[in-house]
């Protein structure tokens, strides 16, 4: 079925579902910010979880004096193909559930939910770090290791709605020393989570020094030049260009975008290009890395672009160059 786009005059709402607070925002036709709002997580209740939504894009609605507006959600989870329920979801109570439809119900109009890190790459390809950009990867590298990929301006969900989840593909080209990898959460091993995510980093640091510092700390302290912390984010540099690498051979992205708390870190985007290229199966590499345009807001704005018209312009030649 084609979807159906809104008219340019309408204000686009986007919501923002996480663990502990859920973020509202409304924008109008230009993605401009008219106002946004932010409300607790009512956790481990489904229900309450719809009416929240519900109530709070009643109230965007309200402070900006539209009616009918277009709903966008991004979750911590995927919609399932094969059921139409929940999974992969951090915040558990929505597992199982038919939230899309329980929402549409509730508000009384179509809404579309997609992963939160796919919002991400939606905000960012829509007027951020890869506006104009045919194809776009977003890692989001947080507490976890999770990505976004846009097409054309749209979310890549993928046939079993699990397109961009890198952080669950092992760390390519391990060294001996790398095998077999720390344990996830998922019930594997020596996945890339577990090697590039902020507490990954953390947990390499104490296993080779015995410091228990968070990677926010490692990172001040190399920056003051101790060497073991310097030492620490060469081998996250390492793996982490290792892992884009892998992305470029399969997707070949026009640019990477990193969001999540080590994306701030300065040196990761003179580092790293070099790194992928030693990698990448080509004679030279060019793909641009760059920090997300829009930080923590990305989500919230990527769900409010999923109503982005079907004819906005985006292709490699509009991607501006570096």
């Amino acid at each position: 079925m084609k979807r159906t786009d809104p008219p340019s005059s309408l204000i686009r709402i986007g919501i923002d579902l996480g663990g502990t607070k859920t973020e509202g925002i409304a924008l109008d036709a230009a993605g401009e910010e008219r106002t946004r709002l932010r409300v607790p997580t009512p956790r481990g209740d489904y229900g309450a979880t719809v009416r929240t939504i519900a109530d709070l894009v009643a109230r965007l609605e309200s402070a900006t004096g539209s009616a009918n507006a277009t709903v966008g959600i991004g979750i911590p989870g995927a919609i399932s193909p094969a059921t139409g329920l929940v999974k992969n979801a951090n915040s558990t109570w929505l597992i199982g559930k038919p939230f899309d439809r329980d929402l549409a119900a509730a508000l009384k109009r179509p809404v579309r939910v997609e992963n939160d890190a796919n919002c991400l790459a939606v905000s960012e390809a829509a007027d951020g770090a890869g506006a104009g950009c045919g194809v776009v990867f977003a890692a989001i590298l947080g507490t976890g290791c999770g990505a976004g990929i846009v097409v054309d301006g749209r979310p890549l969900g993928g046939r079993n709605a699990i397109g961009g989840e890198w952080g669950h593909n092992p760390l390519p080209w391990p060294a001996d020393e790398e095998r077999p990898g720390p344990a996830c959460y998922c019930g594997k091993t020596g996945c890339l989570e577990t090697f590039v995510s902020g507490p990954a980093v953390a947990g390499d640091h104490r296993r080779v020094t015995g410091a228990d510092l968070t990677a926010e700390a490692i990172a001040a302290l190399a920056e003051r030049g101790d060497a073991a912390a310097r030492a620490t984010l060469d081998r996250l540099v390492e793996r982490l260009g290792r892992g884009l690498a892998g992305i470029v051979n399969v997707l070949d992205p026009d640019v990477i975008v990193l969001g999540g708390g080590l994306s701030n870190l300065e040196f990761l985007y003179a580092a790293l290009p070099p790194v992928i290229a030693r990698w990448a199966f080509t004679d030279s590499l060019d793909t641009p890395i760059r920090r997300a345009v829009h930080g923590d807001s990305s989500g919230v704005r990527g769900a409010a672009w999923l109503w982005r018209p079907e004819e906005a312009a985006v292709n490699a030649r509009n991607c501006t160059p570096d």
